[in-house]
């Protein structure tokens, strides 16, 4: 069931929307809104009869949906609920809004008559596209009225404003105020019009001089340093892109040394070096400098010789030290060259053209020389790139006569490796043992390495026996590219050390190989821990050691025990036992 009712802004009593009913007496009526509205404005009697209870306002919500309930007295529902939809019908309750407290535009000072300079759009809450919502626009009020009223007109139904009696100057006016009244059926507001008159670029810049003479300075001014002030003026509005001046060198700058900062205050340019000045490449500079605008000149106008100025730049001749065509020179040799191999070269040039000699310094093994007259570099000692890979010297030019100036550049010379290091063992192995009496053959697992740049495949070495005498009692296996197991092929070893030679190759080119000595101990073992036979004393057999070691014991006990004996004695003031006890001390120091 569907049903309209008119939007109200003000509700006196109920007002009857509907009436539903049951066919038996007796229901009991109820209404359900599943849209969970905050404010339902609907009530039903036990008549049936539906009611608006509040206000409706169709800009706050423009329909419902809802339900009326019939049930019996112990609450069953008698039939389906009844769904009903209430649509608001739009009255004129709403005015006109403008879009902002005031509503800013701009126009150029040569604009033409009839130019869209803008539009005022305003709101209305109420239905669109129905009569409560059409809007009508009228200028009421123009401030100030100059030079005279009515240089504007609004649409009267757009809202669009435009320039219609003639073009505006900003000297006379910058600024106008319209008050402009929007209306519907009903009400009426007022909204505020800004219009600013825009200046227009119809000036050109122009120099205080056109030639600004002659400047000499030396080639060796600081970069960064102010050579001269310039100075334009524009007449058009102050602080705006019409007036602003740009400046720009035109001419007699090709390698760019120069650049010009205008003061955004005053306009006055300040010429700075931005790159050092050269006298041995350009010595005099011819300079031509364009004043310009960043806002494009209107139509009709253009730039002319008083937006342009000139100056001579003469740059005078400093004596300067060598210069280095290249300050990092980079070069590659193995370090297996000869001595007398020429490994580099560097080479500077003096501007004022007098011959250059060259040295090194920082070459703090010694494997290098340099030609003093041609910068050539060459190894005079055998290089190692183990010992340094990448070697860095300086390489110092100083020219011949004058005042003997002289500068400096870096020489990297980068080592690549030859096979020029045999294998050896990772560490110093010390500790390898087997326990004894060996219950069964063992192995122990050692390293190898060497000292060579180690290449994307890896080490690779060779492991064997240093003698084949030993083949009978010894075994080697390589595990992989580093690493071997010692083997023993028997259980009988004596209770001592060997010294077992391993021979490693490297396969390298040249094939290197080294033959070093894994020393290895049968020794008694108690809880994994080895327990080697002492060492021999002069004049004492191996297994006399522990007697003789049992003997000292005994004899510092005695010790102790005769010293506690002499100083009882002392204690009794015994003159006799004092004597013994100092005979005694002495035999001891002794």
């Amino acid at each position: 069931m569907s049903c309209t009712f008119r939007s109200t802004t003000k509700q006196e009593e109920f007002h009857l929307l509907h009436k539903v009913q049951w066919n038996d007496p007796g229901a009991l009526y109820s209404l359900v809104d599943k849209e969970n509205t905050p404010r339902f404005p609907f009530s039903i009697d036990q008549k049936g009869d539906i009611y608006v209870t509040q206000p409706l306002d169709r800009e706050e919500k423009d329909a419902y949906v809802f339900y009326a309930v019939a049930r019996d007295e112990q609450g069953k529902s008698l039939s389906i609920p009844l769904k009903i939809q209430v649509k608001v019908k739009d009255i004129n309750d709403n005015p006109p809004t403008c879009p902002s407290p005031v509503t800013v535009l701009e126009v150029q000072e040569n604009e033409q008559i009839g130019s869209s300079i803008g539009s005022l759009t305003a709101h209305d809450m109420d239905e669109q596209d129905t009569i409560n919502s059409v809007l009508e626009y009228r200028i009421v009020d123009q401030t100030p009225k100059v030079p005279q009223d009515g240089l504007f007109l609004v649409q009267e139904f757009s809202g669009i404003l435009q320039l219609v009696v003639q073009s505006l100057r900003k000297w006379d006016t910058p600024q106008y105020n319209l008050t402009i009244e929007v209306s519907d059926r009903d009400f009426k507001t007022l909204c505020f019009v800004q219009i600013n008159v825009i200046d227009i670029n119809d000036q050109i810049p122009i120099f205080e001089k056109s030639d600004y003479g002659n400047l000499t300075f030396p080639e060796d001014t600081a970069v960064g340093s102010v050579i001269l002030t310039i100075q334009a003026t524009d007449a058009d509005e102050p602080h705006t892109g019409s007036s602003k001046i740009l400046y720009r060198i035109t001419q007699g700058d090709s390698e760019g040394r120069l650049e010009i900062e205008t003061d955004p205050q005053t306009n006055t340019g300040y010429v700075k070096l931005k790159k050092p000045l050269d006298f041995e490449t350009v010595a005099i500079h011819n300079i031509v400098v364009q004043a310009e605008n960043p806002e494009p000149l209107v139509p009709g106008v253009q730039y002319n010789a008083s937006s342009s100025t000139t100056f001579r730049l003469t740059v005078t001749d400093v004596n300067e030290a060598p210069q280095f065509f290249q300050q990092v020179s980079e070069a590659k040799v193995s370090e297996a060259v000869a001595k007398g191999t020429k490994v580099g070269n560097m080479t500077a040039k003096d501007p004022e053209g007098l011959d250059v000699s060259y040295s090194l310094r920082g070459d703090k093994r010694g494997w290098l020389r340099i030609d003093p007259a041609t910068g050539e570099i060459f190894s005079v000692a055998l290089l190692d790139r183990e010992a340094e890979s990448l070697y860095r010297v300086q390489v110092v030019a100083t020219e011949v006569g004058g005042s003997y100036l002289s500068s400096t550049a870096q020489f990297h010379l980068t080592l690549t490796d030859v096979n020029d290091n045999p294998p050896r063992l990772v560490k110093e192995y010390t500790g390898l043992f087997f326990c004894y009496p060996p219950k069964a053959p063992g192995s122990l697992i050692f390293e190898a390495t060497d000292d060579d740049e180690l290449t994307f495949r890896g080490r690779h070495f060779t492991f064997s026996l240093g003698s084949e005498s030993l083949q009978k009692d010894w075994e080697v296996s390589k595990i992989n590219g580093t690493h071997a197991r010692l083997s023993t092929k028997h259980t009988g070893f004596e209770e001592r050390v060997y010294n077992i030679p391993i021979r490693i190759g490297d396969g390298g080119r040249p094939p290197l190989e080294r033959t070093v000595s894994l020393p290895v101990t049968f020794c008694k073992c108690v809880e994994n821990r080895c327990f080697q036979p002492a060492a021999r004393m002069p004049g004492i057999p191996p297994v006399g050691m522990a007697v003789g070691i049992l003997l000292a014991t005994f004899l510092v006990i005695g010790i102790i025990l005769a010293v506690m004996f002499f100083r009882m004695k002392r204690d009794k003031g015994q003159h006799n036992a004092e004597s013994a006890q100092a005979s005694e001390t002495k035999a001891l120091r002794n």
